[in-house]
């Protein structure tokens, strides 16, 4: 009587047999970091099988009305954005509701890349990311399908 029987493999997928899709992910109404937590969850590939955590497995993200986010409670009028030059003196600070204004791409590309690995394979999974502040985006030649995410 054999009770045990071979051991699973856990896949490990190598670079060239990762496979890729585009999706558009709608960005208006949506809260900021509920939205980041599901994107970068997806450029991660955390949703596939065969994750691999040393790989960049995870699609390509294509997020449109990225000024029409949204943000709970008082964030919109204190949350600030820290950046420094890395000289002395040289911190620089923009409140969120300027940004929005300004750069809205920036606040959900922030906001992503806080949320995937800091290393090198975090940069490049960020890539995957492309952000646009309307409805209009240029990437309609990868046939992205449309993503709703809760």
């Amino acid at each position: 009587m054999e009770l045990l029987s071979k051991p699973h493999k856990t896949p490990s997928l190598k670079k060239e047999e990762t496979q890729k899709q585009w999706f558009v992910v709608d960005a208006s109404e949506k809260t900021l970091g509920r939205l980041a937590s599901q994107v970068a969850s997806r450029l991660r590939g955390k949703h596939k099988p065969t994750f691999t955590p040393n790989q960049d497995c995870g699609d390509n993200i294509i997020i449109i009305n990225a000024a029409k986010v949204s943000v709970t409670g008082r964030k919109r009028e204190q949350k600030i954005y820290y950046h420094h030059s890395r000289y002395p003196g040289g911190m620089s600070a923009v409140p969120f509701h300027k940004l929005i204004q300004e750069n809205p791409e920036r606040v959900l590309m922030e906001a992503v890349k806080g949320m995937l690995p800091k290393s090198k394979l975090g940069d490049q999974m960020l890539r995957n990311c492309r952000v646009f502040a309307g409805a209009d985006h240029d990437l309609g030649a990868q046939k992205p399908l449309k993503l709703e995410l809760k």
